[in-house]
């Protein structure tokens, strides 16, 4: 089996890479030019990398002498803050995610695998599943949504095998200094105050290498057609999250929580219910967050170093 991924220095695009050369499977990691994160990507005979901006998708002619099976379509402009709900550039990542396939016919790949999101559903009350309604509320959620339902029709005229995922809250080494556990992990060691709201939301975390791991048993189990959400499966608050990231660094270190108001929008419960997942798939979590964290505090401190 030979893979394709885009996306290849993102918290999970790490992670995923790392599970193939575990595997010994090659990998090529299609990274937009000149990315500062490139050095992220695992050195390994097993991974290949390929400079490649989603702007040159729908033009670039891959060499046939070799053949690829599985593309992984991680690739996303606008993921934080405000361009979250710029809609010229989330209409775009619809169009770069069909140029995505159009290149994942042009490798040879049989299966196109997308990196949905849960903003796909906007604020649900209850475990979401594929069957959930979708009412996404942000230009990011609807892009991506229809970016899961384009990608499914232009895979079918191509007759590839097509497995969309919506993906919950992941974390770990190789995350995004904007991300909340990444930003108060930092803001600890160095002694600052973390601020946070009342931290009262509900939420899933799922372990980059779990995250992983389902990415890969989709490639080899997923069925066709299907949208599998990407989860643990269990739900905590977020102050307990908070609690044991701080007591893990520092259990006398000060932080204030109810410090900022929620954001509009805010979501307050958010868990995936991954029966399918684990029936399709036999995918079961093996890092609970207290070990995951760990793992994640010493990834921050070799950065810092």
């Amino acid at each position: 089996m030979r893979i394709v991924i885009t996306g290849p220095t993102g918290v999970i695009g790490v992670a995923l890479i790392q599970e193939f050369v575990r595997r010994k499977i090659e990998v090529l990691a299609i990274c937009h030019r000149e990315s500062k994160r490139m050095s992220y990507i695992p050195i390994s005979p097993y991974v290949n990398i390929l400079e490649l901006d989603l702007t040159e998708y729908a033009q670039f002619q891959p060499d046939n002498k070799k053949k690829y099976d599985v593309f992984y379509h991680l690739a996303w402009n606008g993921t934080d803050g405000y361009e979250r709900d710029d809609l010229k550039i989330q209409q775009k990542n619809i169009d770069y995610s069909l140029d995505a396939v159009y290149l994942a016919h042009r490798f040879g790949c049989h299966t196109f695998i997308g990196a949905g999101s849960q903003a796909e559903y906007g604020r649900v009350n209850g475990k979401i599943s594929a069957t959930t309604p979708t009412f996404p509320e942000s230009g990011y959620g609807i892009a991506k949504l229809c970016a899961g339902q384009m990608t499914r029709i232009m895979c079918c005229q191509f007759n590839m095998r097509h497995i969309w995922t919506r993906i919950l809250s992941v974390y770990g080494p190789y995350n995004g200094d904007n991300s909340m556990i990444i930003s108060a992990i930092k803001k600890i060691l160095i002694g600052e105050v973390p601020q946070f709201t009342r931290a009262e939301q509900k939420w899933d975390y799922l372990y980059s290498k779990d995250a992983a791991k389902a990415m890969y048993l989709l490639a080899e189990k997923g069925m066709e057609n299907k949208t599998y959400c990407i989860g643990s499966g269990k739900e905590m608050a977020l102050s307990e999250y908070i609690d044991i990231m701080k007591n893990e660094i520092n259990p006398s270190a000060k932080i204030e929580i109810g410090a900022l108001p929620y954001p509009e929008r805010q979501i307050m419960y958010l868990c995936a219910d991954i029966d399918e997942l684990k029936k399709d798939t036999g995918f079961e979590v093996e890092t609970d967050f207290r070990s995951g964290i760990q793992k994640t505090i010493e990834w921050v401190k070799s950065t810092m170093d």
